[in-house]
């Protein structure tokens, strides 16, 4: 095959972010789960959004946030996920190519309105997520830009997005377009309820040596692997993919490349504002340091700053000049 002409293409959720600061008793006046993330449907998200304080509409979509972080370093990189024909939809392709990312799945005319998510921080700058995933979950393997996929290093999938069918059949195959073509694929878990209802298809994944780098949090890691001792989820993982990359909140990350173990701590934050995003952008660091030849030590290092950046702000998108934040790290 010829090499590369960019560095990730990613599928995931096309959403709009929406939101909005709250208090501890709203999250329990409304039966969330504080810090997690549940899906809603489009009357649960029209009642839920009547009741939120002002709000801020940013694009989001976990692994559009990585790509963003990526962009934003230099990357090249390519999105395939389905908005509708509707303003949100516009909105959110607007935002995605103004990045300098390859976006061209077409809108869907028929079905419901583009994705949003709605997310209430609270104080401690826990975000809760209530996520309406609208026409994103209905992106058909024909959708697929399997050429842009081919011509990619990495093919990055979104766990979120293996929830519904259509999108879980046409990640499938484009793990096999990426395979066929000799490129590496990566896969971020998402949540540990998307993989209470997924384990054995990501299991499968895993021992099938279909997955190259696999990002997960300490959470997700040993939710995977059913048991609460961190160390055995690891090593139960770590011998089956190129990469396991795990990300501790404030104690850091993990990082086992080809059975050797490296670690970093989290980069300083001198407020933290609000978590959504962290690890999308960790992701976002990380691979553009793989990409990049750099050592797996390295790779921790970018993608601790990235996410140190972005839980400095409301919102997943970075705000300030990643580039200048990460110094010679990408010299």
């Amino acid at each position: 095959m010829p090499d590369p002409t960019l560095d990730v293409v990613a599928i995931g959720n096309a959403i709009v972010d929406v939101i909005s600061q709250e208090d501890d008793a709203f999250i329990a006046e409304h039966a969330l789960t504080k810090g997690g993330m549940q899906l809603i449907d489009t009357d649960e998200a029209e009642l839920l959004y009547a009741d939120m304080g002002a709000a801020r509409e940013v694009s989001g979509g976990s692994a559009a946030n990585t790509l963003a972080g990526m962009a934003a370093l230099g990357g090249k990189c390519g999105f395939i996920g389905q908005v509708f024909d509707d303003q949100l939809g516009a909105i959110f392709a607007h935002d995605i190519r103004t990045l300098g990312i390859r976006f061209e799945t077409a809108a869907a005319t028929d079905g419901p309105p583009t994705a949003r998510c709605l997310i209430m921080v609270t104080p401690d700058a826990q975000r809760t997520m209530n996520t309406f995933l609208g026409a994103s979950q209905f992106l058909p393997a024909t959708a697929l830009d399997l050429d842009m996929i081919r011509a990619a290093r990495i093919l990055y999938l979104e766990g979120y997005l293996w929830d519904p069918e259509q999108p879980r059949a046409a990640m499938r195959e484009a793990i096999a377009a990426a395979r066929g073509a000799g490129r590496e694929v990566a896969f971020t878990l998402s949540d540990a309820f998307v993989i209470d209802r997924h384990r054995e298809d990501f299991l499968a994944l895993i021992d099938g040596r279909q997955i190259d780098i696999l990002f997960a949090n300490e959470a997700e890691i040993t939710s995977l692997a059913q048991t609460d001792d961190f160390e055995k989820a690891v090593a139960r993982f770590a011998s089956k993919l190129k990469i396991l990359a795990v990300t501790r909140g404030p104690h850091g990350a993990i990082a086992i490349r080809d059975g050797a173990r490296h670690e970093c701590g989290a980069a300083p934050v001198a407020k933290v504002t609000d978590t959504t995003g962290a690890g999308d952008l960790f992701a976002a660091g990380f691979l553009t340091g793989y990409v990049r030849g750099k050592a797996p030590h390295e790779c921790l290092a970018l993608g601790a700053i990235c996410a140190a950046e972005v839980i400095s702000h409301y919102g997943a998108r970075p705000e300030a000049d990643l580039k200048q934040l990460v110094g010679g790290f990408l010299d």
